[in-house]
Order: structure tokens, then sequence, then C-alpha cells
């Protein structure tokens, strides 16, 4: 409110009142706000008393619900830790294994191409036809599988 309506209400009690009876009301109105104060603040207190266990009781469920989940978080964080270091294992194991078995097929199918190669330059030896004083081959043929 402003200056200039608080002076219009004063005027208004005064011709209402009068001069006797305004020192009585202002008394009794302010011992009415000091009643309303009174009573405004024992109901906050009274709330806060009420409130303060159910405070009290939901940080605990609060801190207890975020233990647990930190807990459960810590768990699932090492099982799959575990669970990745097991698979890279055997994946390595698998790769070796992989390679050795490959080395092996290498190595048999080298010694049977060897093999297969040994058999054919054995089997196929190249004729030779004698050569003439004049560079022109003779009548004369060597049998396959005869040295001269």
């Amino acid at each position: 409110m402003s200056g200039q309506e608080i002076f219009v209400i004063v005027i208004v009690a005064l011709l209402l009142f009068g001069a006797d009876k305004l020192p009585e009301i202002a008394r009794g109105l302010a011992k009415g706000m000091r009643d309303f104060k009174k009573a405004t603040d024992d109901l906050k207190r009274e709330f806060e008393e009420s409130t303060s266990d159910l405070r009290h009781d939901l940080n605990e469920v609060s801190s207890s619900i975020s233990s647990d989940v930190k807990d459960i978080s810590n768990n699932i964080r090492t099982n799959v830790n575990e669970v990745s270091n097991d698979l890279r294992q055997e994946i390595n194991n698998f790769s070796e294994n992989v390679q050795s078995n490959v080395s092996e097929v290498k190595e048999n199918i080298d010694k049977q191409i060897n093999d297969i190669d040994k058999q054919t330059v054995s089997q196929t030896e190249p004729a030779k036809e004698p050569e003439t004083v004049t560079g022109q081959p003779s009548d004369q043929s060597i049998p396959p599988g005869t040295e001269s």
C-alpha cells in the first residue's frame, strides 16, 4: 500500500470510531497479528517436527538404494570384465589353433607337391637323341629306358 492509501484509511478510521477508540482498536489489531503470527509459527514448527522423521527415513532409503545400485553396478562391471577377458583368451586360443592347423595343412600340401614332383621327374626323364657328325639325326634310335 502506498502512503496516500494508508492516510485515507487512518482518516476514515478516525471519523468512524473517534480518537478515543482508535488506540484500543490498534491494540486489538496488534494482538490479533501477534496471535496469528504465533499460530503460523506453531503450525510451521509442528509441520517440521512431523516431517523430520519422514525426511530422515527418506534419506536413509535413498542412501540405501544408492549404495545398492553402486554395489550392483560394480558387480556387473566386474562380471563384464571377466567375461570380456575370457572371450579374448578364447579368441586368442582359437586364432592360434587355426594358424597352427593352417601351417600343418600348408606343410602337408608342400610335402605332397614335392613328392609328386619327385615322382614326375623320376618317371619322365627326357630321351636324348644321338647326334651325327653332320648334325643330322642318325637312323639308329635308342629304345627308351636305355642309356648310351
